[in-house]
């Protein structure tokens, strides 16, 4: 049922964009121009509202999840990658589950053997190989498209298109991260489908980042190698709306206005959604601090300062009900 209505909203923005870019030039400016525009403000705004709440947070204890052997003794080896003490070893594995997300690649789901009536853990690497493919090849999408945002364009977006169609399959040129977005969201989102166990905690909002993204990859293969658009029309709609001075591209069709559209809604959704993961990963306190509680003594701030009272003190207090009652006192 998630699934379903997940569809059904983002048909429906499809379906909106369809019908502003069809019914005249007002509606065009709209979608082409203002949408992204206000996308854009939600989308940094609410990243940025985001992060600093998050950085604001106290976090008076070290709470990394660790998986190794702790600094401690000398003569005690110790793992600076499964629990760093110190600032080199945070970064590196920082870096490892960013760049190669680790803790994913180690991870493991369950099954239950009916023939041994057991439960079992099978490494689950289709899934790192899924989430590694997609987000890697979005991230060089993304950067590839800075194209049409400047002027002239930079060696090292020239440099990674050159990489990036090195097969040089079919003109315009295939990427191979094209065909890697696709194939991983197909995934992912197949996992959600097939797998009864993801499917019961899946929620119309997992599917429906899925379905945007989805909508977003295959709407540019369109423009791209079916309904080709004019490109210097685009960029220059581009370029003039990244300097504020905006303008409708001509010619364009109606996928690029559903293209912008589905983006625009992402950017939208983007700051209050999982997906914010992505700079949350790096203010997580199980991540980004060291574990070094067995070199140095942390002391919670929020303790309140507390009077001692002696066990002489107390018995002097109660030293009359103590007498009464039997009780043997140190002190007469």
């Amino acid at each position: 049922m998630g699934a379903l209505i997940s569809l059904v909203a983002v048909a429906a923005i499809v379906l909106l964009a369809s019908v502003g870019a069809s019914t005249g030039d007002g509606l065009r400016f709209v979608f082409g121009v203002i949408l992204p525009g206000v996308a854009f403000a939600v989308f940094l705004g609410g990243i940025i509202f985001r992060v600093v709440h998050w950085a604001k947070s106290p976090v008076p204890f070290r709470i990394p999840t660790t998986t190794g052997q702790a600094k401690s003794l000398p003569w005690i080896h110790n793992n600076e990658l499964e629990a760093p003490s110190g600032l080199p070893g945070v970064i590196g594995r920082m870096a490892l589950e960013v760049l190669a997300f680790r803790s994913l690649f180690r991870n493991t789901r369950v099954e239950i053997l009916p023939e041994k009536s057991k439960v079992n853990y099978i490494a689950d690497k289709a899934l790192w190989a899924a989430a590694m493919a997609f987000h890697w090849a979005m991230f060089i999408i993304v950067l590839r498209h800075f194209r049409f945002f400047v002027e002239p364009v930079p060696a090292w977006v020239e440099m990674l298109q050159s990489v990036d169609g090195f097969f040089q399959i079919g003109l315009p040129v295939y990427y191979g991260t094209t065909f890697l977005m696709v194939v991983g969201l197909a995934y992912l989102l197949a996992r959600r489908f097939f797998d009864s166990k993801v499917r019961y905690i899946s929620l119309p909002t997992d599917y429906f980042a899925l379905y945007l993204l989805l909508g977003i990859a295959l709407t540019g293969i369109v423009m791209r190698h079916i309904e080709k658009i004019d490109v210097v029309q685009v960029k220059a709609a581009i370029v003039g709306w990244a300097s504020f001075q905006p303008a409708v591209p001509v010619g364009v069709g109606l996928w690029y206005f559903v293209h912008v559209t589905l983006v625009s809604a992402l950017l939208i959704y983007f700051p209050f959604s999982k997906l914010l993961h992505a700079p949350g990963v790096f203010l997580s306190p199980t991540r980004n601090l060291a574990n070094n509680n067995r070199v140095r003594r942390h002391i919670n701030p929020w303790n309140p300062d507390i009077q001692g009272h002696s066990y002489a003190e107390w018995e002097d207090e109660f030293r009359d009900k103590l007498k009464a009652s039997g009780y043997a006192l140190e002190k007469e």
